[in-house]
């Protein structure tokens, strides 16, 4: 299961791959911004010509989820195709007590049985701007990282601004290169998304754990939601035609998604942080939260249910953060960085001055993350808020920053806060979303304990924050004492603003009042003495490619819409050929295979229609397409456009694949779109479904 959190531990994400300091890279790696393909590569790699308008149709037929995700529409009546477990946020909040739609599924029968999605946001690219140099032109040469930073930050809110009251759009600045290009990508947003159709949660992750990140796959991880605009279901102009006869072997392949976060410009040094402070670190929470989670889940039937999504999640972290730090300490994936900074190095040997900025720019980088490395626990745990780990808490804090920075200019304001952004921080912020107060306080005594064991009883955070309490008593102080589980206490306060937050006496806006400034000083200094100097270091590291290597690199990852190329293959595995394709009988046979015991269990649908279905039909198939994590939900798209299949998985060679792109090994897992109209005819009996995609 791909996963991609744009809110969970920013600061910890790490999806390095080195490929891109290559001259010679293999013919299907990349991930490619929609206005920089190389089309002409691909013509010569592989005879096909993309024409604008095909570019175009797909770009404007795909979607990203703020919840961390991509889809596709797929119908004229505004279907939207992702994965069930992108749909899990909505399941779980719509499930109470007595309908756990995230276990039992959901199928609305008419349209007016589609169920509001509380807080969810679809956005569609329907423009790409570059704005560079108005960027450049505010930093003039000599100015120091710092002010460069600031300059530019102010510049970019000041472009979003403009744009966005230009056009009505949500409008983004996106630094590629990590901040040697910058373009403006203008979306279409949708909030009024309704929840269709998403499988029982057995079918949607059959194998559960174990089978994670791995193949052969027999998992129906897909989901159906419905835009409405005016009230009304959304007619989009574009939206992907129905690939009835599914892939094929050999079949070229497209992916347009969202991939979330990679580091593929990052250096030696930054890659040794992250094996050594950044990942540890990060598992090391991920784990703890993980003992929490089962342990209140054990607790009862409802307890599970509250926890089930993000025990997912956590255990889907998990798997892929220690298969990236396995392929940090195993030396080969560093061995491979050292040999392409050598050949690099090599190649700029007749050009002095380049040559001598490459190397300080290195140097610099070194520098920057070395000097973080002490201090980077309470970068995590206090600066970006890793202690407390409650969605009550988050509110909080954001109530209290807003207010704090709604008094600022537009253009000195944090990102999150700026005007461009506005409307998406409320939407989620007055979300109507259940909170549990039992579950809250679970999450956030544990964070505590976190907090107090890698910090230690005598740091002065650790004794500000719990004022000798335990983490258990604290939390429950907290909780149970705040008002802000009301969207209208939260609106009230919004409205207050500044005055109002001063005045508060609710407890957690007390808490994030004193510890505000405090936190600000450390992550400005982060932004200070490692984020401003790793952004001027890392534009002139890719300014060298640039000119050592030409045009032809595509960027990091950096949760925008790219489009990659590759095909369906098997591949050998510990000398075992495996095929491209699996069946729907192979989940029988797999099931068998473990008695039928948890995570291999048939669905009670399927053994219902076992004898209806055609069980040779093919279920989940591997392509070589380039795809992380935030691709999760993407369609997998033939040359004449048509959606032939739904990514939901890579495996486990594409965690390496965060590192380095070996298309002998790393696969994308897919759904096949001929097993969803199987299932969705005749397990679930959603014919008229069916007939809306294939129509």
């Amino acid at each position: 299961m791909l996963s991609f959190s744009i809110i969970r531990r920013n600061v910890l994400l790490v999806a390095v791959v080195l490929a891109v300091v290559s001259p010679n890279l293999r013919s299907e790696e990349g991930m490619w911004p929609f206005d920089m393909v190389p089309r002409e590569g691909w013509k010569k790699r592989f005879g096909l010509e993309l024409t604008d308008e095909w570019l175009k149709h797909l770009q404007l037929s795909c979607v990203r989820f703020n919840s961390g995700g991509s889809g596709s529409f797929v119908s004229p009546d505004g279907l939207v195709l992702t994965n069930h477990h992108i749909a899990s946020d909505i399941l779980q909040k719509i499930s109470d007590e007595q309908n756990d739609f995230m276990k039992a599924g959901f199928l609305a029968k008419k349209l007016e049985d589609e169920v509001k999605a509380p807080d969810l946001e679809l956005n569609m690219l329907v423009g790409i701007d570059d704005v560079t140099a108005r960027v450049e032109a505010v930093v003039p040469p000599g100015t120091s990282s710092d002010k460069a930073f600031k300059a530019r930050r102010a510049e970019i809110a000041a472009i979003e601004k403009e744009a966005s009251e230009k056009t009505g759009l949500r409008c983004e600045v996106m630094e590629f290169y990590k901040g040697a290009v910058c373009r403006l990508y203008k979306y279409k947003k949708f909030t009024d998304v309704r929840l269709v159709f998403a499988p029982d949660l057995q079918a949607a992750s059959f194998g559960g754990d174990p089978d994670n990140f791995m193949y052969p796959r027999y998992c129906l991880d897909m989901a159906l939601v419905r835009v409405y605009e005016n009230g009304k279901p959304l007619n989009p102009e574009h939206y992907l035609r129905w690939g009835r006869e599914g892939a094929k072997a050999g079949q070229i392949t497209f992916v347009a998604g969202h991939p979330g976060s990679t580091s593929r410009l990052d250096t030696i040094s930054h890659l040794e942080f992250h094996r050594d402070v950044a990942l540890p670190f990060s598992i090391a929470s991920m784990e703890h939260t993980r003992a929490m989670l089962n342990k209140f889940s054990m607790q009862d039937g409802e307890q599970a249910r509250q926890a089930q999504e993000e025990i997912l999640g956590i255990e889907n972290s998990l798997k892929e953060s220690r298969g990236g730090l396995d392929g940090l300490k195993s030396g080969h994936i560093l061995e491979i960085k050292r040999e392409a900074d050598k050949r690099l190095r090599e190649k700029l040997n007749g050009d002095n001055e380049l040559r001598a900025a490459y190397e300080k720019a290195v140097e610099k980088i070194s520098n920057a993350r070395n000097s973080c490395r002490p201090w980077f626990k309470e970068l995590h745990l206090i600066g970006y808020g890793g202690a407390f780990n409650s969605t009550l808490c988050s509110t909080a804090w954001t109530l209290v920053r807003m207010a704090e920075e709604d008094a600022k200019p537009n253009s000195t304001r944090l990102p999150e806060f700026q005007d461009a952004r506005r409307e998406s921080l409320e939407l989620e912020l007055f979300s109507p979303a259940p909170m549990y107060e039992d579950f809250e306080i679970a999450s956030l005594a544990d964070s505590l304990e976190f907090m107090r064991r890698e910090l230690g009883n005598d740091n002065k955070w650790a004794q500000k924050i719990l004022t000798g309490k335990a983490p258990q008593e604290r939390a429950i102080e907290w909780i149970k004492g705040t008002n802000l589980k009301d969207a209208l206490a939260r609106r009230a306060l919004t409205a207050a603003g500044k005055n109002g937050i001063a005045e508060s006496k609710d407890p957690m806006i007390k808490l994030f009042r004193d510890l505000d400034a405090g936190a600000r000083k450390i992550s400005e200094r982060y932004e200070k003495e490692v984020v401003g100097v790793e952004r001027e270091a890392y534009s002139q590291i890719a300014r060298t490619l640039f000119k050592a290597y030409g045009s032809e690199q595509y960027p990091d990852a950096t949760f925008t819409l790219r489009l990659c190329i590759g095909k369906v293959a098997g591949y050998e595995e510990q000398g075992k050929v495996l095929a491209p394709f699996t069946t729907m009988k192979g989940l029988y046979d797999r099931a068998a295979k473990f008695e039928n015991k948890e995570p291999f269990t048939v669905p009670k649908t399927w053994v219902t229609a076992k004898e209806k279905l055609e069980l040779d039909t093919p279920f989940n198939f591997v392509t070589t397409n380039d795809i992380v994590g935030g691709n999760s939900g993407s369609p997998v798209v033939n040359q004449k456009g048509e959606l032939i299949g739904l990514i939901f998985d890579g495996n486990i060679q594409s965690l390496q694949g965060d590192y380095i792109f070996d298309e002998s090994v790393n696969r994308a897992i897919a759904v096949d779109a001929r097993a969803m109209i199987e299932a969705l005819r005749k397990i679930y009996s959603a014919d008229g479904l069916a007939d809306e995609l294939t129509r």
